[in-house]
């Protein structure tokens, strides 16, 4: 597959050549209430910025460190959560699959459907999310080379989908830690568009020993990075209130940070198209 821009939804282009798309939201749905005030407020600070945004949040976060971890609603209120955040706020919104069952019926409320990184691998889940005709956003797995991904993307490709996303979320290095190779995000390029994962790049799998802990100071640095190398678009989870969050605590920025944040990363992506031209 070659890097071309394709839609994610009318008015909204990922690929070389057109603006950075911005997945945020916040990890899980806690609330309904939480998930359509962050919405709006997502909402807001995109067009402050001119910049397309797809709003992302889990109705089911299968992958926990402990069985007593904060999970989600569940599919079917999860989505209709979401659906109140397409229809009501007006913006696209991004989910993750588990199951290859899933893939169906969320796609029609979602207009990308996640597979979680430790499931980049999972054929018959790939098959699914590629056959709903959904766009496919495939986080790479933290065991995997760069390269190793485009057999990923070839599986939801042999579908007959080519709306595929590849995003950067580090790789495992040791024990409870993860580390980004920036020369992977122009190897996975030549496959489909690159997203880089600000968010679970600052992980620290179970590091607080009963949940993953994380390094969110470093968000600004690696996010930079990211977008000096170049990238098709950013993956931030945002939370009212971090510290409180029932997942990712140690990671998710406040609404004012990821704010600061887009106008950082489109001052680099303006140097860089200056340098480059």
């Amino acid at each position: 597959m070659s890097q071309v821009p394709f839609e994610i939804r009318p008015g909204i282009r990922v690929g070389v050549g057109v603006p950075h798309v911005y997945f945020a939201g916040p990890c899980v749905i806690e609330s309904e209430d939480m998930v359509i005030g962050v919405a709006e407020s997502l909402r807001k600070i995109a067009e402050r910025h001119g910049v397309p945004l797809v709003f992302k949040a889990s109705f089911d976060k299968a992958n926990r460190s402990s069985i007593d971890s904060f999970r989600g609603p569940g599919l079917e209120a999860g989505l209709a959560v979401l659906a109140r955040v397409r229809e009501e706020v007006g913006l696209p919104v991004l989910t993750d699959i588990h199951e290859a069952w899933q893939a169906e019926p969320v796609a029609r409320i979602a207009d990308i459907l996640q597979i979680p990184a430790f499931l980049c691998r999972q054929t018959d889940l790939l098959i699914a999310a590629g056959r709903t005709g959904a766009v496919v956003n495939i986080k790479k797995g933290q065991f995997l080379a760069p390269e190793d991904m485009r057999h990923a993307v070839a599986k939801v490709a042999s579908t007959g989908n080519a709306r595929v996303l590849i995003t950067e979320r580090g790789s495992s290095f040791g024990y409870h830690n993860l580390v980004v190779d920036m020369r992977g995000l122009p190897v996975m390029r030549r496959e489909a568009p690159v997203i880089f994962d600000v968010t679970h790049s600052l992980q620290l799998p179970g590091g607080l020993g009963h949940a993953t802990g994380g390094a969110r100071e470093f968000h600004p640095y690696l996010a930079r990075a990211a977008a000096a190398v170049g990238v098709d678009g950013f993956f931030v989870e945002v939370h009212p209130d971090p510290p409180r969050a029932l997942s990712d605590a140690t990671t998710q920025l406040e609404l004012k940070e990821f704010d600061d944040l887009i106008g950082q990363l489109e001052r680099v992506r303006s140097a860089v198209s200056e340098g480059e031209s």
